[in-house]
Order: C-alpha cells, then structure tokens, then sequence
C-alpha cells in the first residue's frame, strides 16, 4: 500500500486481519494498528466507533471475500461442474490473500471462532454456504445427495488441513489437493 493521505475503513480492515493472523485476536488493537499504517488513532473513528465494530466488519470482509467472491468467480469462469471443482480447488489453493494475512488467515479465523460468538457465527454460515456450494457441484458431476455431502465434506477438510501442511512446507497444496478431487471424482459409479 503506498502512501496516502486518508485511509478508507478496508484499510483498517485488512491491517486487522493482519494484526489477527500475526498476533491472534489480542492483536486487535486500535493503537498497533495505527502503528503499522503510520496514521493516528483518529482515523480508526472515523471509520469504526471501537474495536468491536471493527471485528465485525473484519467478518463481514472475510465471508464476502473467502465465499461469495470465490462461488461467483467459480461460476462465471466455468460452466461444466467437474470444470468448476476444479477451479474451485485451483483458487482455494490460490488464496494467499497477503492482505488478509496470507495463507494463515483461514486458520486465524478458524481459531479466533473458538473465543469469539460473532467469528464462530460467521464461520460456521460461510462453512454451510461452502459445503452447500460443492455439495451441489458433486450432484452435478452424478453422484447422490448423499455421496454428494460426504463427499464435500471430504473435499473441503481436505483444503482445510492441506492448507496447515502446505504452510508447513510438507505438502503442495495445488496439487495434493487436484490429486484429491481426482480420487473422488474417479469413485463415480
């Protein structure tokens, strides 16, 4: 980000979800966020009344962001539902959003739900709108309802802790993950 002289509320945004992934939810804090953008805390309110407000914009921007975003750029860019799984794990794999903290940031969310009501609230929705998403793609491509849903959900854990091994370097999450999709698409009867 260059140097400006306003910042907008995105910016204090993704410099929380920064502060979020480096220092856990206790990092979210006026103060070191203002420090890390070189501004003073009074452009924090003039875009959010407290950290509180913050947080949940922070939500609102990751659900947005890590969900619609990617259904909508997985439909529009495919047609055929096999082609849009396989978008789908291409731009999962590709979603080291620096500004939203990195490939981390998935797992920061994940944590923080466990502390935090609204994070749990938000996940838990982009969860079921995720799995509902790919569940139906799975329909799509022949199987049932019911082997569409496990099979999801095995897809999704799948990218869940494939993305703590790749960030662990014990694992090549673009690959690994196509290599999983392949193995369930090859169990169609």
């Amino acid at each position: 980000m260059g140097k400006r002289n306003t910042l907008g509320a995105t910016d204090w945004i993704l410099a929380g979800f920064r502060a979020l992934t480096v220092e856990g939810p206790q990092g979210i804090r006026v103060e070191a966020i203002a420090r890390e953008l070189k501004v003073s805390k009074g452009s924090f309110y003039w875009h959010f009344k407290d950290v509180a407000a913050l947080k949940l914009a922070m939500l609102t921007h990751w659900s947005k962001a890590g969900t619609g975003d990617v259904i909508d750029a997985v439909e529009l860019n495919q047609s055929e539902a096999e082609a849009q799984l396989f978008a789908l794990i291409e731009l999962s794999a590709s979603f080291d959003r620096v500004e939203l903290g990195g490939v981390l940031a998935e797992a920061a969310i994940r944590d923080w739900a466990r502390y935090f009501s609204p994070a749990a609230i938000e996940l838990k929705s982009a969860d079921e709108v995720r799995l509902a998403f790919v569940a139906s793609l799975m329909q799509r491509v022949g199987f049932g309802e019911p082997e569409a849903k496990t099979n999801a959900r095995i897809l999704y854990a799948g990218l869940i802790g494939m993305a703590h091994l790749a960030h662990q370097e014990l694992a090549d999450m673009k690959r690994d993950m196509r290599a999983l999709l392949e193995m369930i698409l090859g169990a169609r009867t």
